[in-house]
């Protein structure tokens, strides 16, 4: 294998869905695995939608109280342009709140 190949592999992505009824875990499972990716330290981004107001903005709060940094955006558009070009990994709560613009985005991204 050459690095060249090495370097290509380090850029493929995947989306990962994280599904269930309310209350089922999702957001915690979310958290888990972010935190995983930042120990080993890998650059992440967080997003949540606007439409979810009942923390504060700039955390992702989950059932069980465990916090994460966030940012809240109102569109696929508006987390797009809030993507910094060093993340690795890209968490999103609550996407059924997000317009249809957003699986073009994670697809994007993923490729």
């Amino acid at each position: 294998m050459t690095s060249a190949r090495t370097q290509e592999d380090r850029r493929a992505g995947r989306i990962e869905v994280i599904t269930g009824g309310m209350f089922s875990g999702k957001s915690e499972e979310l958290v888990r695995r972010l935190r995983r990716a930042l120990i080993a330290r890998q650059r992440i981004q967080v997003f949540k939608p606007g439409a979810d107001t009942r923390h504060e903005a700039e955390l992702l709060v989950t059932r069980d109280n465990r916090e994460l940094a966030a940012t809240s955006v109102s569109s696929a558009a508006e987390l797009r342009s809030c993507l910094e070009p060093d993340t690795e990994v890209v968490g999103i709560d609550e996407v059924q709140f997000f317009d249809d613009g957003l699986v073009d985005l994670v697809t994007e991204l993923a490729d």
